[in-house]
């Protein structure tokens, strides 16, 4: 999110300019994160449990953007909801909020979140809302899906803005960029094939023999990532909590072969960070497992750039 509303950068054949949003501070948990985010955005981020942050640490800004954690309301998880300590995380980006009293703030969760109940009416996502409405903000969301924006994904998440009450602003969601018949979605295809002959050449970082899972094929099972991404489409949605078994290329290493799981070959780090919309100079400098995750939690650059440029109209304009 963060590198979206920068800007400055180039994503899958295109260019997308600088954004007026500068970064002032950043938080985050986990290390090799945080390791990952420095050396990418220049920009070193506090890394300890926001539970315990030192608020006179946090500057003044204009616009707080966050990703409290999904598993819990994920439908792919256990569906603890707002009852789970992760599921009440947002609380403490509330907290902030009402602390710095911002323009604005960008929210990110999955679709799951307006369809784990905490009531017989009532969503996470209704209780959420009403949260941040008290905090004095006109808050709004959105279900958007990246591949309606020039991203080779279908990812499915909740958008949510709020905006100061008093600024007296609501938030314009971005229109639809792909998908039409003037401008059709950005494909699986289109976005990785001209990696497949590279693989372990060194011409790019994060596709070497290593960055790949090796995890076995499984026939006639139904098991997460047991299958292949399509070609002429976007990709299916790339997950943090894969465990290893992340999706198959479209192509096989056998080109007569292409039904027999044993020349198929999953994802690379890369294919997944294009997948995602990342710069082929953003670098994940860790373990295949670990960049995985990192690329399966983050929210699409590209997408995040429609965003940022949606909020500064709707701020401005």
């Amino acid at each position: 999110m963060d590198l979206g509303f920068r800007g400055d950068f180039k994503s899958l054949g295109s260019y997308y300019e600088a954004n007026p949003y500068r970064l002032v501070f950043a938080n985050e948990l986990n290390n090799r994160a945080c390791e990952t985010y420095q050396l990418n955005l220049n920009h070193k981020p506090i890394c300890e449990d926001i539970r315990i942050l030192d608020y006179k640490m946090l500057p003044e800004a204009d616009i707080i953007l966050g990703g409290f954690p999904c598993q819990d309301f994920s439908l792919s998880g256990k569906r603890e909801g707002l009852s789970a300590e992760r599921g009440q995380l947002y609380l403490e980006m509330k907290k902030i909020i009402q602390y710095i009293r911002p323009k604005a703030f960008v929210a990110e969760n999955v679709d799951g979140i307006r369809k784990c109940k905490t009531g017989e009416n009532t969503s996470a996502l209704d209780i959420i809302i009403k949260d941040f409405e008290k905090s004095g903000y006109i808050t709004k969301y959105n279900v958007l899906n990246s591949a309606n924006y020039g991203v080779p994904q279908n990812r499915i998440r909740i958008i949510i803005v709020g905006i100061r009450k008093d600024l007296n602003k609501t938030m314009k969601f971005p229109c639809q960029t792909h998908g039409t018949q003037n401008n059709p979605y950005v494909t699986s295809e289109d976005a990785i094939d001209d990696l497949w002959d590279k693989l372990g050449t060194n011409i790019i970082a994060n596709h070497t023999y290593k960055d790949y899972s090796k995890a076995k094929f499984y026939l006639n099972k139904k098991t997460q990532g047991n299958c292949k991404i399509p070609r002429d489409k976007p990709s299916f949605t790339i997950r943090a909590e894969h465990h290893g078994n992340i999706e198959a290329h479209y192509r096989s290493l056998t080109q007569n072969e292409e039904d027999n799981m044993e020349n198929w070959r999953r994802l690379s780090v890369r294919e997944c960070a294009r997948l995602q919309s990342f710069p082929d100079e953003f670098i994940f400098p860790c373990a295949a497992s670990t960049a995985y995750k990192q690329i399966g939690n983050a929210v699409p650059p590209i997408l995040g750039w429609h965003i940022a440029r949606a909020l500064y109209k709707s701020l401005y304009n």
